[in-house]
């Protein structure tokens, strides 16, 4: 049976990384995104901010069960390892649940695939469980399938706990053809009983036909029983007004934003 928009909506809640990576970000936008993170409908699964604001972000959420993360390498997915593991550690030491991490691309795609394993492996080393690891491919930069598949493993194998497409701060962010190829390698790492993979579509996704197809593909390749904020997000800033008119009676047409 067809699920309603209501219905999609309120699965499609719970799975929402908040975000607001604005450049011109403010800490009164920090109290307004922690603010809307817990709905009448349900807490969204995290807050995805700039470093500077993980101490006020876990202030402000304790005890609503919204969990804080934080992006490192972010957006330009630099070479300065050392610096990344240092950015990494002040965010774990102001609280910061989850680290979404840039994997330095450009180094991977110019053939220097050891250079980004070793970056993720220091990271990975900087954040252990239970901090939640997030390896960002930059899929629509990387463009070529099967190079997006073999950053994907890269990212998996350097410890990833989330594969998450993009950063939202280029031309082509999350698509359906990147996410496919990524959770088709997550449910191969299943069936020979390997450890469990998250997947992150971000960037572009703000209406409740993007949070639909996006699920229809998970449900089709891992399972309708897979889908849990433990194994996906959905990174947006303008997706939350959408679902909720959605489980309100509205439509879930597009909102503004990443």
């Amino acid at each position: 049976m067809t699920a309603t928009p209501a219905e999609i909506a309120a699965r499609a809640l719970p799975l929402v990384d908040l975000t607001n990576l604005n450049d011109d970000c403010a800490p009164a936008d920090i109290e307004e995104l922690c603010r809307r993170a817990v709905t009448p409908h349900g807490p969204v699964a995290a807050v995805c901010i700039w470093p500077r604001f993980v101490a006020q972000a876990v202030r402000l959420l304790g005890g609503t069960g919204v969990r804080v993360a934080t992006v490192v390498n972010f957006p330009a997915g630099g070479e300065d390892t050392l610096a990344v593991v240092r950015e990494t550690e002040r965010a774990l030491a102001d609280g910061a649940d989850e680290i979404d991490l840039v994997m330095p691309y450009r180094a991977f795609v110019a053939g220097r695939r050891g250079f980004a394993e070793e970056q993720i492996v220091r990271v990975r080393a900087a954040a252990p469980q239970p901090a939640l690891l997030k390896v960002i491919l930059e899929t629509g930069e990387i463009g070529d399938p099967l190079l997006i598949h073999l950053a994907s493993e890269v990212a998996i194998d350097a410890g990833a706990d989330f594969i998450k497409t993009s950063t939202g701060k280029v031309p082509v962010n999350a698509t359906l053809e990147a996410a496919e190829i990524m959770l088709n390698l997550i449910e191969a790492i299943r069936r020979e009983g390997g450890r469990e993979i998250g997947f992150k579509p971000a960037g572009g996704i703000r209406s409740l036909d993007d949070v639909a197809a996006y699920l229809a593909l998970a449900d089709r390749i891992v399972g309708a029983n897979w889908v849990s904020a433990a194994t996906f997000r959905f990174g947006a800033s303008g997706l939350l007004d959408a679902l909720l008119a959605a489980i309100d009676g509205g439509t879930g047409e597009a909102g503004e934003g990443y």
